[in-house]
């Protein structure tokens, strides 16, 4: 459906989008048990959830070519966290196996918060999204408080849906349940 040629990387001014590398385990993990970064997630993870989620991403770029790339800062060659694109699952209210979307994610170390790194990613992303991929459309999801993330989606030209929806993985008490929806079509 959506393979592309294999392995890709995404350059920008300030970054490489690439495959994952036994090295960046170590700070992934310590970027997941951190809970101010954790804070719009139901929990931090654990070591081993977290090397289950980016042995997970890795063996879908690896199948792919694209997903949440491994994030690098060029100048410092520092891996700062994961920014890319994902097919959500189908228990989400947008998404269907008759119609899987795309949306496109990220989540960084606290200290590279703030410099538009988010934004500057994401964009890469979408426009391999659109140029390569050729998808009609990207949607992006976050948790109804997380005002960062969603400031990152408006920057990007994304337009929010005007109702929320609850994220069917999290209990109907869950203070993160409520969601909103954003969406960017091709250019």
């Amino acid at each position: 459906m959506l393979f592309a040629h294999l392995p890709h990387t995404l350059l920008t001014p300030r970054l490489r989008l690439r495959p994952w590398q036994p090295a960046d385990w170590p700070a992934f993990a310590a970027l997941n048990a951190d809970a101010e970064v954790m804070r719009y997630f139901p929990a931090p993870l654990s070591r081993a959830q977290s090397d289950a989620l980016a042995d997970e991403i890795q063996r879908r770029i690896a199948r792919q070519g694209w997903g949440f790339w491994a994030a690098e800062h060029l100048e410092s060659r520092s891996f700062i966290g994961m920014i890319g694109l994902n097919t959500p699952t189908p228990t989400l209210p947008f998404s269907t196996l008759s119609q899987p979307c795309m949306e496109v994610g990220w989540r960084l170390a606290r200290p590279w918060w703030g410099q538009g790194l988010a934004t500057e990613g994401a964009r890469a992303a979408l426009d391999f999204a659109f140029q390569t991929l050729r998808l009609p459309e990207v949607v992006s999801f976050t948790a109804v408080p997380n005002l960062p993330s969603a400031a990152v989606m408006q920057r990007l030209g994304m337009q929010r849906d005007p109702a929320t929806f609850e994220h069917p993985a999290l209990p109907a008490d869950h203070p993160l349940r409520s969601h909103v929806l954003y969406r960017l079509t091709a250019p």
